[in-house]
Parts: structure tokens; sequence; C-alpha cells
């Protein structure tokens, strides 16, 4: 978990970047931002949010059921620990 609760840099390809606000899921972050990014039950369940990441790493919040690839993460129960870059 990031214990450290300091902003990290999110970066979306042909998107903006800007910083993650401590204790507020990725998706939460998209969402201040206006970036639309499809979702359903907001825990990590339907798998409707995932998108790749391309660069950085992030710990879950929950344990997700929905299935991924090794590339993707799901913004709904995520919070970045480095500066990342996504793909949406």
């Amino acid at each position: 978990m990031n214990k450290d609760k300091q902003a990290r840099s999110i970066s979306v390809t042909n998107g903006p970047s800007f910083l993650s606000t401590p204790d507020h899921s990725i998706l939460d972050d998209l969402e201040v931002q206006g970036i639309e990014v499809e979702y359903h039950c907001r825990e990590g369940f339907c798998g409707a949010c995932r998108c790749k990441l391309i660069s950085g790493e992030v710990d879950y919040t929950l344990d997700p059921l929905a299935f991924i690839d090794d590339d993707e993460i799901l913004p709904c129960c995520t919070i970045p620990i480095t500066d990342i870059t996504l793909a949406i």
C-alpha cells in the first residue's frame, strides 16, 4: 500500500498528465480530470474499467476478481505507488 500518501504523476497516452490524490483510486482521479472510463461495480468484480499499464507500478486496495492480463490494471481498485502511464 502507498504508505507515504504521496501524490504520483498519472499520464494518459494521447491525453493529460496530472497528480494523483492520496487515498483515492486511480478511477476517481481520472474522473476528476474529466477522463471517461467505462465502469460498473467500482470494486474489481466486473473488469469493465480495465486499462493498460504502460509504465509504473500500482497497488490494489481490494483483491480484484475480474480477469486482467499481465499488462492491465483495474483503476477502480488501484492507487499508484510510482509515477504511471496508462492507455485507456
